[in-house]
């Protein structure tokens, strides 16, 4: 079944509210989501997949949000999907198991690609499956020394979903994005590193910090303009020369309208440091 967990230990009940099993805050500007299901090494159940969906539309549509940290509580970051009350093989008919995974997984990965404010994942354990896929999508990876990634599809015949065939190449290449999927081998945080999936590892007690500098970093920027580069840069990777110019030529257009912008014109001109409100 799509987008199985990475381990297969008993998961705890997940019958808490979905505000229990995503824990939400906003601080200085930076909207935390923590997945919040230890025991289960946090498999994102349906609830959990919704209420991260909405903060994510939530952080784009609040100017008072100019930065969202992913992160999770225990030793796993996610093992995967929680698969419990999916249907039977022979209950199925046939479009269910696309539709599942239009509706559900990708769902997910596409609110954090299209979130219009910076995306960091602290990955602090296990990513696995659509968990590996979800911290592949952020636009920054800080890593735990003891993370590892794991694309366990294959250790169950499945084949990768959740944009993993789309965000593996494009991270990686080919040839290694192959590598990683064909064989389903666990790879530590610092070969994620080397391969550049990985921004930076840091030692576990300095993540939540490391993760926390760079967000307070992205709130205190110019938050406009940071969404219009990652519009540009993500488009960039399907589009060609042409269409990447003109688009990258309309942006600074419709940068050069923000507050923000003139802003940072007039401090580069009055040689002081510029204070950007993200407007």
């Amino acid at each position: 079944m799509p987008s199985s967990p990475e381990d297969t230990t008993d998961h705890a009940d997940p019958s808490g509210s979905p505000e229990s099993l995503i824990l939400h805050a906003t601080d200085n500007g930076v909207s935390w989501i923590t997945l919040n299901r230890p025991e289960a090494m946090n498999a994102v159940t349906w609830d959990q997949r919704e209420r991260v969906i909405a903060l994510l539309a939530e952080a784009s549509a609040d100017p008072g949000v100019r930065a969202v940290v992913l992160t999770a509580t225990g030793r796993g970051f996610c093992a995967g999907a929680d698969l419990r009350g999916a249907p039977a093989t022979g209950d199925r008919v046939p479009g269910d198991v696309a539709r599942t995974i239009r509706l559900g997984a990708q769902r997910l990965i596409a609110a954090v690609l299209d979130c219009e404010k910076p995306v960091i994942a602290a990955v602090n354990g296990t990513a696995a499956g659509i968990g590996a896929h979800l911290a592949f999508a952020c636009d920054l990876v800080l890593a735990a020394e003891s993370a590892r990634f794991i694309e366990v599809f294959v250790r169950r015949g499945l084949v990768p979903d959740g944009g993993g065939a789309y965000l593996l190449p494009r991270l990686v290449g080919p040839q290694r994005a192959k590598e990683l999927m064909f064989f389903g081998d666990s790879l530590p945080a610092a070969d994620a590193e080397r391969l550049g999936l990985v921004n930076r590892t840091v030692p576990d007690a300095e993540l939540a910090a490391t993760a926390r500098s760079w967000a307070q970093r992205l709130a205190e920027g110019p938050t406009r303009s940071i969404a219009l580069t990652k519009q540009l840069v993500n488009a960039s990777l399907d589009a060609d020369r042409a269409t990447a110019f003109a688009a990258e030529a309309m942006a600074q257009e419709i940068n050069m309208t923000t507050r923000d912008a003139n802003e940072g014109v007039a401090s580069f001109v009055e040689r002081r440091a510029p204070k950007y409100r993200g407007v």
